[in-house]
């Protein structure tokens, strides 16, 4: 582990990138990814369980339901996550540690308990309790790895956090993968206590960071829907704005991807795991590049590279043939990986610690609409054309103009936020 160190004059206590505080989140990221992916890994299979399966016919027959019921239900349960800003925003009042411990513990259970839903709306509504939660997990993880270290090391602690969301995930779809048959939808959301035992360990890691203690000692209103003030609103719009364009294409595209691989496309399972070990590596390489071009190049241009690839490889993995879909799944996680580290840094750094867990929930928000509004578009011309390239097509390539959303902030590559906002 590394060593604790000061910034020079008054400031914070910060850590290396691998001090046992930052594993502390990356472990809490862990079990957000393990319970929240299990929605995206077991699709296919809540669709056949809950719905009626032929191997021809229209694409509702081949997947079990129709693709607008999957998008409405999707949806649903992403909508649910627009809790997740009052309990994002709590942290600027009562502490990152206090509401991490809180959102993990109470996302899992509820992870849990959607094992045992008895139909599909059941499941619907019973998943939709913990996604908040867990949402703000994962928002309040990265809050609290980029507080905790300086800008030297802040691209790799936030990478190391989008690594533990990304390992929890590709977990349960490596599970699912191979042990469908045995385990279903209910043994993967049960397995959920795995993670849920593993919180009285990231209690013990954690540590409040000194950026929110020394924020702490004036006086803060009590969040209400996570309050920004007048003088950051315009730089939380265009950051807001990022977030539901790049959400608008990763909603629909990893939520379907699975039930594409299995149920349309009819790739074995042993095919589907490997796929996801295979995007464990391609992940780890996007991870690596984007702290490296991030601290380099800087997150700005990182970031705007990293939303591209994901709409162009979203878009290949819909095509159709299974080669296409295993080449478009693995680069676009490298793509999204590479984004990471630079919308996690970029994300961080704008704005003061008086109000950064609240900024972060307005992030985690407009990503939620932005992904609810993909999956309705998504699935509507899916069922329509009976397509998923089309759909694939309408939704994600029109996105890439995005990018230029990041020329309307400043680069914050080698900065600290004191620095950017000495006020504040």
């Amino acid at each position: 582990m590394s060593s604790a160190e000061t910034v020079p004059g008054p400031g914070p206590r910060l850590v290396g990138w691998r001090d046992k505080v930052v594993l502390g989140v990356v472990l809490a990221a862990f079990a957000s990814g393990f319970g929240q992916f299990g929605e995206v890994s077991a699709l296919g299979n809540v669709a056949r369980t809950f719905g009626h399966v032929a191997r021809t016919g229209t694409l509702s027959a081949q997947v079990g339901l129709s693709a607008t019921l999957l998008g409405v239900g999707l949806a649903a349960i992403r909508l649910a996550s627009l809790g997740a800003l009052p309990l994002t925003g709590l942290a600027d009042r009562f502490g990152r540690r206090r509401l991490l411990l809180a959102t993990v513990s109470i996302g899992l259970v509820a992870t849990v308990a959607a094992a045992a839903s008895p139909g599909y709306w059941w499941f619907v509504a019973i998943f939709a309790l913990g996604r908040p939660f867990l949402s703000s997990t994962n928002a309040l993880s990265q809050v609290s790895a980029a507080e905790q270290t300086s800008s030297a090391d802040r691209a790799k602690a936030v990478a190391l956090v989008a690594a533990g969301y990304g390992v929890g995930a590709g977990l349960t779809a490596i599970i699912h993968s191979l042990g469908s048959s045995v385990f279903g939808f209910r043994g993967i959301f049960a397995l959920a206590v795995v993670p849920l035992a593993m919180v009285p360990m990231i209690a013990r890691w954690t540590t409040e960071t000194d950026r929110f203690t020394i924020a702490a000692s004036t006086e803060h209103p009590v969040p209400v829907l996570g309050p920004v003030g007048s003088a950051f609103r315009a730089r939380l719009a265009v950051v807001c704005a990022m977030a539901l364009a790049i959400s608008f294409v990763t909603g629909p595209a990893n939520t379907f991807v699975f039930l594409f691989a299995q149920n349309v496309v009819h790739l074995a399972g042993t095919v589907v795991a490997a796929m996801v070990v295979g995007a464990g590596v391609t992940g780890l390489a996007g991870l690596l590049a984007g702290r490296w071009l991030s601290d380099h190049w800087g997150r700005r241009p990182t970031g705007a590279l990293g939303l591209v690839g994901i709409t162009v490889f979203g878009t290949l993995t819909y095509v159709g043939s299974p080669g296409a879909l295993v080449v478009g799944y693995l680069l676009g996680v490298f793509a999204g990986s590479l984004f990471a580290p630079a919308i996690g840094c970029l994300v961080n750094e704008l704005f003061p610690t008086s109000v950064r867990a609240s900024a972060a929930g307005w992030f985690l928000v407009a990503g939620v609409i932005g992904a609810v509004l993909g999956l309705v578009v998504f699935g509507a011309v899916a069922q329509s054309d009976n397509r998923f390239s089309l759909a694939a097509a309408t939704t994600f390539l029109p996105v890439i103009a995005a990018s230029l959303l990041f020329l309307a902030v400043p680069e914050t590559r080698g900065r600290e936020p004191e620095d950017l906002w000495p006020a504040a």
